[in-house]
Parts: C-alpha cells; structure tokens; sequence
C-alpha cells in the first residue's frame, strides 16, 4: 500500500475504548452517545463521533475512503450494531459482507425521485440506531448528469438519519463537484474531513466538525502510524498547501457542476472537425438527460433534433434536467417541419421565443422547502390524496431557491414587459398513451408594474404550476392510467404570449386546436384524415376549455364550411360570444363581450375572423350607442386566404413524422393582407378510438326496444357496447332541484362512478341534462372528470325547457379525456329530426331493475328522485355506432325481452 499500513493494522483490533481527560466541550450536545470511528488516532482528533453524525469524506480516490470505512465497520461490528451498506457506485465493493453487514444495492438509473424514495423508506424500515455506508456520492453523477442533485439527496437523507440516531459514512470527490453543491452538503452534514496526499504522506484536514472544537481540531493532520499529527508550523502547512495545489492544476474545473462541463464538452463536439462518432455518444447522452425515456419520442428526437438544436435549448434553459414532454413536443414539432421543407415553413412558421425551467427545479423546490417527509406519504397508499391536500397548499406558498430566482430575473430582463405564459410540461406529459390534457395548470401573467413585482408574480405562477402536481384530477388520471408511482416531476416551458397589442388589451389575432384524424366527423361525406380545428379569437383558452355559454369554431379541414349544426341561427349561437385577453392596465387576464372589445380595440382583425350580422346590426342602430354587430364566424379566414391548406399541410406532415395522429395547439398571426403565419405552441401524439372493428346497424328497431337514437353528434368511432347499468339523471327533476341539490347530485355521480371496480365488467351508461363538467349547475352536471372516468358512455341530453344544452367541444381537453379514457359520447337533442329518446323505456322495467343510489347525498328525497339508477343486465341492452353512416342507437335485445313491469 502506497500509504502505509498504519490504519490497515487498527482493521484487525478491538475498537479502542475512548475516555476523555477532560469535559468535551460540546455544550447541549453530551446526551449524545460517543462512537468511535475504528481508528484511535481519529478519534482523538475529532474527540468521537456522536451518535446522529453524518460523516462526509472528500478524497481524490475511492481507495482513501475504503481505508477509513472497513476500520469503523470493524468497530460497529465489534459493538454488535447493524450495518447497512449502501451499495450504488461504479467502483469496486467497499465493504465485504460478514456479521451484521447487509448490502442493499440501489439502482439511481431511474432518477432522483426513485432512488431517493427507495433510500428514505429504506432507513425508515431499519429504524433507529443502524450505521451505514454509502459508496461515493460522486458516482451518482453518471445516473443524473448534475452534481445539484446530488447536494438534493443529502439534504434529504442527512437530517433523517440524524432524527434516527445513526451513524453514516458518505464519500465524494469533489474535483467532480461545483462549489455550489459542495457548499450545500457542508452545510448539511455534522462532520466533513478532507482527505489528501502530498510528498508521500496522507493527511486529513476537518472542515467541519458539529459542535465539537480544539485548538488543533481543523488545522491538516499528517498521518503519522496510527497517529494523526496536526500541522502547527506555519512553513510547513505552507509547503503542503503548495504541494497540494500542484496536484490539481484543473482546480477551476471544480467550480463547474457535471451539467455544465457535458455541455462545455458538447460545445466542443460540434465543432467541424469532431469524429462523427463522438458527435453522435454525446448526442445521445444528451438526449437522454435532456429529453426523457420514452423510447418512441427519443427515436423522434434522434431524428428531429442536432447537437446544435440542444446547445440551443441549454442556453434558454434556467436550471438542470428534462425539459418536459410540452417542450420536447413543441421543439420536435417545429423541427419536423423544417426539416420536411425550411423553405416553406421558414416562411409560415413563427420562430418559438421560449425558455425552460428544468425538472431538477421541482424536487429542488420540495427540498429547499424540506416537504420530502410529506412527499414520501403522499406516495403511500393511505397518504395518496390525503397529504396531498395539504401539500398542494403548502406548494403554493413554498419558497423559491435563491440561484433560481436570480435566473429569472435575467429571463425577465430579456422578455421585458411582454406577457408570458408558464406552461405545465411535466416528464409524463404530451408522451404516447399520455396526454394529461388539462390536468395541470397553465398560468398567464401579464408582466407589468416593476421588476420586483414582475418577479414576484412569476414566482406565484411558477407554485401554481407546481401545485397542480397535486390536485386531485391529476392524481387520479395518474392512478387510472398506472403512473402513481412513477417519477413525474414538473419542468416548466416559459414562452412570450404570442400577439399584438390594442391599447389596453393584448391578444392572438386567433388561436386554436388541430387534430390530424378527426374522429369527431359530424357528416358521412367528411374525410376524418384531414384533420379537424378549434379556433378563437384571443387567448386559446377557450379553444381546449369547455366554456359555459360559449363555443369555439369547429372546422372540418376537407369541409371547412360545414358546420356542425343544421341552421345558420345555430351558427350564430354556438358561436364565440366572448374573448379571452390580456389587461394591461389591470394587469390580469380578463374575458370580455365581442361588442365590448370591439368598441376598445379599432385594430382587430375582423376582416379575416369574423362576419357582420346586417340583421342585428340594423336592429343595434336603433338602440343607444348601437353599432355594427360581428359573428366570429372565421369564414373570410377559412374561404379567401391559405390558411386551411397551411393547416391541412402541418398536420398531415406532423402525423407523417410521428407516425401518429397529433393533436397540437397554436396562435395565428394575420398580416394585412390575410396571409397567416403560425406560432406553434404544442404538439403530441393524440390517442383516437379509430373506426375500430366493423359494426352492423340494424335496418329496424322495435320502438319497445328503443332507448335512443341519433344521427351525427357523438363521439368513439365504431361502437358496439353491452351496458350492464344505466344511471339516469332526470331532467325536469334536475331542472327542480336548489343548486346545493344540484351539487349534491354530482358528489353522488361521483359515489357511483367510484364505485365501478371494473369497467369493462361492469360498463355503464351515464345519461344527463345539458353538460356534463359544467362549473355552473343550472347549465348541467358540476361533475370533474376525475367522477365520470369509469363510465362506457357518456350522454348529454338537451333539456331546451330548462336550458340545459349539450356543448359539441369536439377537441377539447375535457373531449381527449374522454377518447384517453374509451368513453363514448353521445348528445341528444330530441326535438330535432333524426333524434329519439325514450326515458319511458327505463321507467318501464321491472322493480328489481331499479337499484338505490348510494351514499349519504341520496338521504335527501329530492335528490334520490333525480338519480335513477337501473340494472339492465339480461336486456342485452347496447350502444351501436357506425361513424361512417353517422348512426348511433341504443337498444336492447328483443329476443331478452321488453321491459314490462
């Protein structure tokens, strides 16, 4: 051993018995058991460990940790203590196995979050008084390319194995680490001791020793046997300083996190003349800290994406780790049409303006603001939605690192006053098979007033976004769809609002959703492969929410006139009444009446999104201050300019590159002339129910078998759906009921869809007035999605004596929660041709047909009156649907019987 066998010796011998001379003079802390580290000589430097220390060793090589691991095991073994050995590095084994020692090897591959979960729950097992060993934290590096997080997981485990009365041995070597990180786990850890070689000798040198001191206690010890000598000559210590500087010429390397040096490296690599073959094992590295893990986006990624293209996205990244699957859609999206034809799309396509806030930020805000406790219930069964609650709050209140919010003051002087929209883009998010399309929030923040308060709004909107991780829709689309307990931490995708402004107000000339495959076809003659949009005026918001009173414009690509309705007074009332903007004198988003922002705002561009109403506007000059009357029909967009063949040739060429049907969104910016251009804003893959197998309808249905029927108007393809219970709200009962009532009935649909264990044993039909998922009871149901999501089919009926209407949102969120989740949807508007419904069918079954509703909301009579619920199993009853015909029907078997009583 080029070290001398003077430590090697102490493996072999008892622990030394440690008596102080002296009182220790550690005031308030002589409760504490002393423990000793195995080595004499230590022990008398550092006068004993105590128990809850955390010891940290920063050597330049593995072997100098091992020389001070294998005497303290030998110690605790001595002392019958239970060892737990930590075991996640690339380095060989530090301690062999033998009485009392167990090894548990933990893998880091899988991120932050999981490892860090697995630790936690590990030390909560062993309880109190266990002593462990941890391999060098260094190694960690190579699972999650940034030393920050490494400096997370010690200010998570740290404090908790103090609180448990252990003793720990942690290891790093810090020309591998920023000062930054170092610095954090100093300040965490009791006890931290540099370990050096100069001139052939070793020497240790305390840096931080936990209410524990000496005259000598921090000055460098040079080994001496099985002594440590301190270093009481100024001379000498300056001679070793010396020597020690000359072994670490790269000494500013070390300022640098591992995050920063890959990309100084990747900087590199892009030069012309790197080897292609380096170019493309740092490409793919990057991809993989930068990206994500799913395998069919990272293919996109391979495909779409240069080294260049991520050297871009570092320099507008604010923080380290994924950039989310919003942003990845968004990036790959626009590199995918470039790449399809620069030319063109060079022309067509806005460049995006945006910046990323990486997903390490989210777990370096739960521990910053030391939640890990909470979060480690929340991810237990018992705690799922319980803790959660309380975090949520606590979430949006928390603390924001200083580092990060030094970087966003400098994004906020780059964007200056323009508004901005922080956007959700979490690592599960805008993947194949989940969209999560809704579930978290998006927060507008206007931007004005000074930069404190700028700085301060955005940090508000930043917890918001990070607080939705917690909300119950989210919660439960995660459960349902098995990603529970799966890392899912929040990145952020920060982007400049596209628009203009007009005087107060700032807005989109339009904006919108699109969907390659159109599955929502309302006319037999409509090509679903040609994709389908949403447009508004102002703010997308109202083109993926359901607005109550208000609609979006449907446009069929290949038919873009036709419209899903069969008047043109329907046109005009499902329509857009009301626009989304952005205050700029109140400094808030706001929704203002069309008349109203047309009156404020002399420069919109109604030329091309809307139509002048001459009836109406006739009527209005009669009235006071009565002026010209606007549909937002879009029609002069959708006939006299190129903007359905722009669109119709970003989808096609988005599908041809995902090889999937996407759905993206975005804004639209219209010159003078009409020419469009678009901003593009959002792009994933959309889950579609298809056409499916082939359905036959039935030429004819009895009318006694008949519970409705429809042409047009629903949604899920081809469908052929046995019902086994059919949950019935009645309408005028509904229509009678006190809007406390009126919320009751939701908790109790609620109560029931929970109920469902197995969906497709027990396929539901879920029938009700107006729309479902309204916020506003007298329009139809206030359910969230989270209390319908076991349901088969889904049905809105239009109750026209109450008000209640359905909402053909076709494409929005509430619309591809429906299609994620396989439910069929079907609106009925029974005084139309075409339509039928028979509710007389359901009151005509047997008693026994007719089950109780459950739960405490159905005490009140009112309430149990308006929610029927009925088995139909032995009625073969079903719902049919054949997309091409546009033909839905809902029957029973008349070989089963009709429902007489």
């Amino acid at each position: 051993m080029r070290h001398g066998n003077g430590i090697s010796r102490q493996y072999q011998r008892a622990p030394p018995r440690i008596r102080l001379k002296s009182p220790p003079m550690n005031a308030g802390f002589t409760d504490r058991e002393i423990v000793s580290t195995g080595i004499a000589g230590l022990d008398t430097v550092l006068d004993g460990l105590r128990i809850g220390d955390n010891l940290v060793w920063r050597v330049d090589d593995i072997d100098d940790y091992r020389r001070f691991v294998q005497p303290f095991v030998a110690a605790a073994s001595a002392q019958r203590r239970q060892i737990i050995y930590l075991r996640f590095g690339r380095h060989a084994p530090l301690v062999l196995p033998g009485p009392g020692v167990r090894t548990v090897t933990v893998d880091a591959t899988g991120g932050f979050e999981a490892f860090t979960r697995q630790v936690y729950q590990l030390i909560t097992d062993h309880g109190r008084g266990a002593f462990y060993i941890c391999d060098s934290l260094s190694d960690l590096l190579s699972a999650w390319a940034t030393d920050y997080m490494v400096g997370n997981f010690f200010r998570v485990v740290c404090p908790y194995l103090y609180e448990l009365d252990t003793v720990a041995y942690f290891a790093l070597q810090p020309q591998s680490h920023s000062h930054t990180t170092l610095s954090r786990i100093r300040e965490t850890t009791q006890v931290l001791i540099d370990v050096h070689h100069a001139r052939e000798e070793c020497h240790i040198q305390p840096v931080k020793v936990w209410r524990r001191q000496s005259p000598t206690m921090f000055l460098p010890h040079r080994q001496q046997g099985e002594c440590f000598v301190p270093v009481i000559d100024s001379s000498d210590a300056t001679h070793l300083q010396a020597a020690l500087e000359h072994r670490h010429q790269q000494a500013s390397q070390r300022q640098l996190d591992c995050w920063d040096r890959m990309f100084l490296e990747a900087t590199e690599a892009s030069a012309p003349t790197t080897d292609p073959v380096r170019r493309v094992a740092i490409l793919e590295h990057l991809l993989t800290v930068l990206i994500g893990r799913e395998e069919r986006i990272l293919q996109l990624a391979r495909r779409y994406l240069t080294l260049e293209d991520l050297l871009t996205v570092r320099a507008r990244m604010i923080g380290s780790g994924y950039i989310g699957g919003k942003a990845v859609g968004m990036l790959l999206a626009r590199q995918a049409l470039l790449h399809a034809d620069r030319e063109y799309w060079g022309r067509h396509l806005e460049p995006h303006d945006s910046f990323f806030l990486g997903s390490d930020v989210y777990y370096s805000y739960l521990v910053h603001n030391r939640w890990w406790p909470r979060i480690m219930r929340q991810r237990s069964p018992e705690g799922y939605f319980d803790e959660a609650r309380s975090l949520r709050e606590g979430m949006l209140r928390g603390e924001i690192p200083g580092e990060i919010r030094l970087e966003l003051e400098r994004m906020l002087d780059y964007f200056g006053q323009y508004p901005i929209l922080v956007r959700s883009s979490s690592l599960q998010e805008d993947g194949f098979g989940n969209a999560f399309a809704g579930k978290y929030e998006s927060v507008f923040r206007v931007n004005q007033g000074s930069p404190d308060r700028r700085l301060e709004e955005l940090e508000d909107a930043i917890r918001q976004v990070y607080a939705s991780t917690m909300s119950e829709d989210a919660l439960v689309y995660r459960q349902q769809r098995g990603l529970a307990q799966m890392e899912e931490p929040m990145a952020l995708l920060l982007q400049r609002v596209n628009g203009r402004y007009h005087g107060r107000y700032y807005l989109p000339d339009a904006a919108g959703v699109g969907v390659s495959r159109n599955t929502f076809a309302w006319d037999p003659d409509m090509d679903p492969e040609a994709g389908m949009l949403r447009l508004v005026l102002g703010l997308g918001t109202r083109a993926v929410d359901r607005i109550e009173g208000d609609h979006a414009c449907v446009v069929a690509l290949d038919q873009p006139h036709k419209r899903p309705y069969r008047e043109r007074s329907e046109t005009y009332r499902y329509s857009q009444h009301t626009v989304d903007v952005l205050d700029i004198l109140d400094n808030r988003p706001r929704s203002l009446p069309l008349r109203q922002l047309v009156q404020a705002a002399a420069e919109l561009p109604l030329r091309w999104v809307a139509e002048r109403d001459r009836e109406a506007s006739e009527r209005s000059r009669t009235l006071p201050g009565g002026g010209p009357v606007w549909r937002l029909t879009f029609t002069p967009l959708l006939r006299e300019t190129a903007f359905v063949p722009l669109m119709r040739r970003l989808l096609r060429e988005l599908e041809r590159a995902y090889a999937y049907p996407v759905d993206v969104e975005f804004t639209v910016h219209l010159a003078a002339d009409g020419l469009p251009s678009v901003n593009l804003v959002q792009c994933r893959p959309l889950q579609t129910l298809g056409e499916g197998q082939a359905v036959t309808l039935p030429d004819r249905v009895r009318s006694a078998s008949l519970l409705f029927e429809t042409r047009g108007r629903f949604m899920g393809g081809n469908i052929d759906q046995p019902i086994a219970r059919v949950v019935h709200i009645d309408g005028p009962r509904y229509s009678a009921l006190s809007v406390p009532q009126r919320f009751a009935v939701a908790r109790l649909v609620g109560q029931i869809n929970r109920a469902v264990a197995d969906r497709d044993a027990d396929p539901v039909l879920l029938i009700g007035p107006g729309r479902w998922g309204t916020s506003s009871p007298e329009l139809g149901i206030p359910i969230r999605f989270a209390d319908i999501n076991r349901v088969a089919v889904l049905v809105e009926v239009a109750e026209l004596g109450a008000g209640m209407i359905p909402d053909l949102s076709f494409g929005s969120h509430f619309f591809q929660d429906l299609v994620e989740s396989r439910i069929g949807y079907v609106a009925l508007f029974p005084q139309e041709s075409g339509t039928d419904f028979r509710p007389a069918w359901l009151d005509a079954l047997p008693g026994h047909c007719r089950l109780p509703p459950p739960g405490d909301e159905a005490r009140d009579p009112a309430v149990a009156a308006a929610v029927r619920v009925y088995d139909v199993r032995g009625r073969d009853l079903r719902v049919v649907a054949d997309v091409v015909r546009q033909h839905l029907l809902c029957y029973a078997n008349p070989a089963a019987g009709a429902p007489t009583g």
